[in-house]
């Protein structure tokens, strides 16, 4: 119960602090100063897929992004003793953090059951290949406590969750 009140005010902080970072941990202009079209020109300069989406009812043009989502699911190796499962857990929550500090992942959090899925990342990569690769350097799928699921997911740049 602990390590899940850790977990979950670990998330929150996560989630309620994001600055905008560059890949390369460079410090950069915040996209809610840049327009559109600059924001536009840098993510496909890094090799984002992109498309614009004009909303039919108020004819704004939204920029769409396209993201991976990794599903966390149950891995085969869950025979890890107590001490194991919380170390393994301690640096699954650094290697998480390690992804958002660096700007590929933009958000994480498990589910609030205890089924197959047990979590997402939505990673902010170019590409699928580089998402895979960094879900599954993650030490908890390479110890086997977790897998790593992932599928393309589409949405509009620079909208907050609500």
């Amino acid at each position: 119960m602990k390590n899940l009140v850790k977990m979950v005010v670990f998330l929150l902080l996560l989630s309620g602090c994001k600055e905008a970072v560059h890949s390369n941990a460079e410090l950069v202009v915040p996209e809610k100063e840049k327009s559109k079209k600059q924001i536009k020109a840098e993510l496909s300069e890094r090799g984002f897929q992109l498309f614009d989406y004009v909303d039919a009812k108020t004819k704004d043009t939204i920029l769409m992004q396209q993201y991976f989502i990794a599903f966390l699911k149950t891995g085969p190796n869950r025979t890890q003793g107590k001490a194991e499962a919380d170390s393994l857990q301690t640096l699954h929550l650094q290697h998480l953090k390690k992804m958002y500090d660096a700007g590929y992942a933009d958000i994480s959090g498990p589910f609030g059951d205890d089924g197959e899925i047990r979590g997402i990342t939505i990673y902010n990569t170019p590409t699928q290949e580089m998402a895979d690769s960094l879900a599954n350097s993650d030490p908890m799928v390479k110890a086997g406590r977790l897998t790593i699921e992932i599928h393309p997911w589409w949405a509009g740049k620079g909208y907050p969750l609500r």
